[in-house]
């Protein structure tokens, strides 16, 4: 509540007499004194002014109309952040890591699919058993073929695009390897990129393009031979059996016949299970490289060692606090008990 505010001036009678006061009597009523001036209590929240009474609304009258089109707008496509002229471009490390961000995801897309896949071409090996004594449902054929035709083309769409993925993570993985052991990538972009795609050649390089980034991420001596870790030579060798699983799968179907046609479905069922294999361990592959261009600070260790003396006058000795550094004191003789003391 705030202070009373007289309501309008000039005499006025007083409540409680019912007299007129004259004019210059003052705010109290001569004969029974009590206070003449009408008030207006006045409520305010605490510590602010007397609320204002809220203004009217103008109805809506619809959105603004203009006599000429308006000149100005929103650019066209999504919004990016203005480039700064002082901006560093980004290292291949971090090109490397962001990389390895999307890959991951989209190998684990891979092993689900592949999975489906072989689950789809089991399916219809065993329909095929079933088919050599009985007939066979239409629907349970509708379906296989719909699972097969499925995770047949997902699986293949999954595989694309991991591999262009992978491919642009070597890249940047390998200049980022030798950007930290201080030397220069002897490998060119395109060279990089054949060895990936070319038949034949893509059995070997991709193996030996991922052991020297492991050799030049580990900062061990530049003229030394790259040593693959076992968890890379792992990779590598179902790498190169998945290719050739995948090349002899896709040469089978040239082949006609009954029997031709039931070993196919072998075929595929065992390279989608190699594909699912081979992309499992591909996403650990990449995880271990990208720490191993730059691997994150794990916060100080305490490391407790312990160790037994076979003296212990030693210990005691190594536990005294050393003495002031200074020029050796020369040897004085012990005094003799039976020397008085000069003070």
């Amino acid at each position: 509540m705030v202070a009373p505010a007289p309501r309008r001036p000039g005499p006025s009678p007083c409540p409680r007499c019912g007299r007129t006061a004259p004019p210059g009597s003052g705010a109290f009523c001569p004969w029974c004194g009590r206070y003449l001036a009408a008030l207006e209590w006045v409520a305010t929240t605490p510590g602010g002014q007397a609320s204002s009474p809220p203004q009217r609304r103008d109805r809506y009258t619809g959105p603004p109309r203009y006599r000429a089109v308006p000149r100005w707008g929103l650019p066209v496509g999504p919004w990016r952040a203005p480039a700064a002229s002082d901006d560093e471009p980004l290292l291949p490390v971090h090109r490397a890591r962001a990389l390895a961000a999307q890959l991951v995801p989209v190998l684990w897309v891979t092993v689900v699919m592949s999975l489906v896949a072989a689950v789809a071409e089991s399916w219809r090996y065993g329909l095929l058993l079933l088919s050599r004594t009985d007939a066979l449902s239409a629907d349970a054929v509708g379906w296989s073929d719909a699972l097969v035709w499925f995770g047949g083309w997902s699986s293949v769409v999954a595989a694309v695009a991991a591999g262009v993925l992978t491919i642009s993570w070597s890249l940047w993985a390998h200049r980022a390897a030798a950007d930290r052991a201080g030397a220069r990538a002897w490998r060119s972009r395109r060279r990089i990129v054949a060895g990936w795609v070319v038949p034949g050649w893509n059995l070997v390089a991709p193996g030996s393009l991922l052991a020297e980034t492991e050799h030049a991420a580990l900062e061990l001596p530049p003229g030394r031979r790259p040593s693959p870790s076992r968890e890379l030579l792992v990779w590598w060798a179902l790498w190169a059996a998945c290719v050739l699983l995948a090349v002899v799968a896709l040469l089978w179907r040239l082949r006609t016949g009954t029997q031709a046609l039931a070993d196919g479905v072998v075929l595929h069922l065992w390279a989608d299970v190699l594909a699912a294999v081979t992309a499992w361990r591909t996403v650990r592959v990449v995880r271990l490289l990208t720490a191993l261009l730059e691997p994150r600070a794990q916060g100080p260790r305490e490391l407790l060692v312990s160790r037994q003396a076979a003296n212990p006058d030693a210990v005691r000795a190594e536990r005294a606090e050393p003495a002031p550094a200074g020029p050796p004191a020369a040897p004085t003789a012990a005094p003799d008990p039976a020397e008085p003391s000069r003070g």
